[in-house]
């Protein structure tokens, strides 16, 4: 008997980033992380900025996501982001960059500013992307 697998599909805008069948999944969900395996009940979710983790002959990929949604029915899972990069992928500088950027804005502004969301967010994603790049892959 074939061992159970998820298919998943994740697309940005611009590409498909991965169609692989994997073991399991975790993500950040607008609700908070959730975890996914195969035989899971049909689900949908708002994803945050945050980390896509997926689980592939017992190795543990991880990629940073920027808002999104996810879709799981019958074992396919679609997962539809504005952007996405694989922790191998992520230039670790240019990051550093961002972060840098987005603490020195934030210090300058209130929330009540119409900037500071934008920075906050953008805080946000340099943060992810610096944990994720720290990962590496690992059985």
């Amino acid at each position: 008997m074939a061992e159970e697998k998820l298919k998943l599909e994740l697309v940005t805008p611009y590409k498909i980033i991965l169609n692989e069948e994997v073991d399991e999944i975790t993500a950040t969900g607008s609700q908070g992380e959730f975890g996914l395996l195969p035989g899971h009940a049909p689900f949908l979710s708002s994803l945050k900025i945050g980390e896509l983790s997926y689980k592939q002959h017992g190795v543990f990929y991880h990629l940073a996501l920027n808002w999104g949604y996810v879709e799981v029915k019958d074992d396919d899972v679609t997962v539809l982001v504005q952007t996405a990069e694989k922790a191998d992928e992520i230039d670790v500088d240019r990051a550093k960059s961002a972060l840098d950027r987005a603490e020195d804005a934030l210090k300058k502004l209130t929330a009540e500013d119409k900037q500071f969301k934008v920075y906050e967010a953008a805080l946000e994603r340099a943060i992810i992307r610096l944990q994720v790049a720290g990962k590496s892959v690992r059985k």
